[in-house]
């Protein structure tokens, strides 16, 4: 649903699993996706502790009876979460409190693109699940797809999560990643990020890329994508592929956000990599 103030999706998968889709955020952001795809409205403003959770309120009134027990909240979308960290810890307080809504912690998460400050924070004042949006095996292309790479690159980001997650018992974060044909989703792109990922205890998910009016990539086959699992499986790692949902509404990962309003730049596409994408197309 289109709000002016925020938006708020809900994604099911079935009668007994729902998820809440929030956006901590009106929609875009400066740090993630430059063009994976491009923010299509700009930063408008935080949410208040109040509103994140009076999403979850509404959605659990809405649904109850129509699908059973909400089972899920992600703080996920067109915005970063992490830059709004004092009203995500508390609303993510009181979703887990038992006088509260009472979701389990592990059923609570919140994504970031890599915010190592907010990470470091989030990780010691919270018990609710981290995902975090690598979408590349290196800082060439990490660069290029989500720029604050810029800032905290791949290895601090990675060396962070190491050192932080060793404090944490029983505790793993949930590595997403968005697959590009052509970009990141080669036999190379499989190993690279089996080293990278050694030391942390972790998920992976692999992610189809919604396609969008705007952008330049395009998703990878199912094919292709099975085989970077398997190779990802074989070599110990804990790997899902995540199947596409809401991308019929426009809702899907990568997708939210109400479009019309303002197109961000779309970034000059490197060298190596203007054969792939037209080869995509």
């Amino acid at each position: 649903m289109h709000l002016d103030c925020f938006e708020n999706y809900l994604i099911w998968k079935s009668q007994e699993v729902t998820d809440i889709i929030h956006i901590g955020r009106r929609a875009g952001d400066r740090n993630c996706y430059h063009s994976l795809p491009p923010p299509l409205m700009g930063l408008k403003r935080n949410l208040s502790a109040a509103e994140i959770v009076e999403q979850a309120v509404f959605a659990r009134r809405l649904l109850s009876h129509e699908v059973g027990s909400i089972t899920n909240v992600v703080f996920m979308g067109m915005g970063e979460p992490l830059h709004n960290i004092e009203n995500v810890i508390k609303a993510a307080d009181i979703l887990v409190d038992e006088h509260g809504l009472h979701f389990s912690p592990r059923k609570v998460t919140i994504s970031t693109s890599g915010l190592v400050p907010q990470i470091k924070r989030f990780l010691k004042e919270s018990n609710c699940a981290l995902a975090v949006s690598l979408n590349a095996t290196t800082d060439e292309v990490r660069n290029w797809v989500m720029p604050i790479n810029r800032k905290y690159n791949l290895g601090l980001l990675l060396d962070t999560l190491r050192e932080e997650l060793c404090l944490k018992h029983n505790y793993k974060v949930l590595f997403e990643y968005v697959m590009l044909a052509g970009v990141n989703d080669s036999i190379e792109d499989a190993k690279r990020l089996i080293d990278l990922v050694q030391g942390i205890p972790c998920k992976i998910n692999l992610i189809s890329f919604n396609p969008h009016c705007g952008s330049q990539f395009k998703p990878t086959s199912e094919e292709k994508m099975i085989q970077f699992r398997n190779i990802l499986a074989e070599a110990g790692c804990v790997v899902f592929l995540r199947p596409s949902r809401g991308d019929d509404q426009m809702a899907a990962c990568g997708q939210l956000g109400k479009p019309g309003e303002i197109q961000a730049p779309v970034l000059k596409v490197p060298a190596k990599f203007r054969t792939a994408l037209e080869a995509s197309v």
